[in-house]
């Protein structure tokens, strides 16, 4: 599993209709992309949940790095790169997936929580935790899904979960979910992923 993300901050009297629009309009393009486990259509509105930012930030989590590679280079993304420019993508190495109690239900909120992994850490015994922390997650009241990542350049974990409420008992930043493709989410392993 490959984890994928990136971030379109927007200026602040953005007027996020935009947003909700483009994804309404072309948010199921994805809904059957071969390779896709999941993608969550994010965003984040300033001044809602405690962001200080306008923002679109679609969050991926890959079965297949040739799924990823066809998005990116087959030119679904260069409608991204046209309208908004090009933005970073930041890819983290699956550790763990999980489905929560509320697999069945529809996403409302994500909740991203980013932190870097200390120098001197033991890795094995932190990757161990950051899979715990994804099940952890994943058994809590109203998830759908939880998953933890890896970025080995930037040294940065990440747990990913999706919840069915917007009262989401986890800590980081919190989105929005204005859509949800999840084409091969049945195939995402689960569980610990080395």
């Amino acid at each position: 599993m490959h984890a994928m993300q990136y971030e379109l901050t927007l200026p602040a009297d953005y007027d996020m209709d935009i947003i909700r629009s483009r994804v309404s309009r072309l948010g199921h393009a994805l809904d059957h992309w071969d390779g896709l486990g999941l993608k969550a259509y994010l965003m984040r509105e300033r001044g809602v949940d405690g962001s200080p930012v306008n923002q679109y930030a679609p969050f991926y989590l890959w079965n297949k790095v040739e799924g990823m590679n066809s998005f990116l280079w087959g030119g679904a993304f260069q409608g991204i790169v046209d309208d908004f420019g090009r933005p970073p993508v930041q890819q983290w190495t699956g550790l763990s997936y999980q489905e929560g109690g509320a697999a069945g239900s529809p996403a409302r909120v994500a909740v991203r929580h980013r932190r870097r992994v200390p120098e001197g850490a033991r890795l094995t015994g932190l990757m161990q935790d950051a899979v715990q922390e994804a099940q952890r997650l994943a058994a809590l009241d109203g998830v759908v899904c939880a998953a933890a990542a890896v970025d080995p350049r930037r040294w940065e974990l990440v747990h990913f979960s999706l919840w069915e409420h917007d009262a989401p008992k986890a800590a980081g930043e919190v989105f929005q979910v204005l859509h949800l493709s999840a084409p091969g989410r049945a195939s995402l392993p689960r569980g610990r992923q080395w």
